[in-house]
């Protein structure tokens, strides 16, 4: 996407796209340097696999929820591959819900994330903030901020609070197709996936959710994703749709789930999005944290000298020694 622009929407160039990849390598560790070769002898980021080719590989490619750089950096240095920005746990993190974020919060977040980190970043993007006209803005924001995968539901704009609840309110089928059929109309990144969502399920049934998901195939999309956190919903689905498709994972983890990595992946899935156990273990740890201050006691999560440890850990991720490291060798005469 480096250095393309745009012509045919009137929006402006993207030739600022280089600087963007430029400060992410300066502020990489130096383990993680643009410089520093691959396992194939190019260089670090230019050996990474773009997101459109993982998901036309055999594997299932899990994406953990990132709501800021540091997240997404400890996600890539735990071998992930690509990052989820969900929209549910960055309303909780804001203390608006899902409900109150602008689509400018989220692309925010994105550009501060890949600013720091070359990990690719599937944007929960909800509605599209918009009818299908007002989804051209939102790829082409998508796409200069460097996301690699925008999903797209079929959710009623403005957004319903209820959905934490578990009531949705959808769109109509058509207004859901043309919101998938401009967003591809908007791309102008042939590497950008772009992903239909449905809810349907817990609205009018799979039926339902299953006609959705093919209107949204036929205008264009990618990847398929309908909604379902049980084990035969996601084989009925597998079933009855065409491959790539995107689920979310356990919240529990794959390690007690009925369906493995493995089996999801020879259905036909190939993105899995945890869209917040993570957020929901730095709850856990703050509210701990914040308890253990208040009450006089040591935070057994911690331990004697774990938060030294952990800031130090923070500092590594964060590459302070390669800033360190700079600021000493430009500024020896000031």
């Amino acid at each position: 996407m480096a250095g393309h622009s745009r012509s045919k929407n009137g929006v402006a160039s993207l030739a600022y796209a280089p600087a963007i990849s430029m400060r992410r390598a300066q502020c990489l560790p130096d383990r993680d340097r643009q410089d520093k070769p691959g396992d194939d002898g190019l260089p670090w980021e230019a050996s990474l696999e773009k997101l459109k080719d993982l998901i036309g590989g055999p594997d299932l490619i899990v994406a953990p929820v990132a709501l800021n750089p540091i997240m997404a950096q400890m996600a890539a240095e735990a071998g992930f591959k690509a990052c989820y920005l969900s929209g549910g746990s960055l309303g909780w993190y804001k203390g608006v819900t899902e409900a109150g974020l602008s689509l400018t919060e989220m692309i925010q977040v994105a550009v501060d994330i890949r600013t720091v980190s070359p990990i690719p970043v599937v944007l929960d993007a909800g509605g599209g903030w918009g009818d299908p006209v007002h989804i051209h803005r939102t790829v082409a924001m998508s796409e200069a901020a460097g996301v690699a995968c925008i999903e797209i539901e079929d959710q009623m704009l403005p957004r319903r609070v209820e959905h934490h609840v578990g009531i949705d309110h959808l769109v109509p089928i058509g207004l859901a197709a043309d919101r998938i059929r401009e967003a591809v109309a908007a791309r102008t990144d042939p590497d950008l996936v772009i992903v239909g969502r449905t809810n349907a399920v817990r609205v009018g049934g799979m039926d339902d959710a299953l006609r959705r998901a093919e209107a949204m195939k036929a205008a264009g999309a990618d990847m398929l994703f309908v909604w379902g956190r049980k084990p035969e919903e996601m084989r009925f689905v597998a079933e009855r749709l065409p491959p790539p498709l995107m689920t979310f994972a356990p919240p529990d983890g794959f390690s007690t789930f009925a369906l493995s990595k493995a089996e999801l992946a020879g259905l036909g899935y190939r993105l899995a999005a945890s869209s917040g156990t993570a957020f929901a273990a730095m709850v856990k740890a703050v509210r701990q944290s914040y308890a253990c201050l208040a009450q006089d006691r040591m935070d057994p999560f911690l331990g004697p000298g774990g938060a030294e440890r952990e800031m130090k850990a923070a500092h590594a991720t964060t590459g302070l020694d390669r800033l360190v490291e700079i600021e000493r060798r430009t500024m020896k005469a000031t």
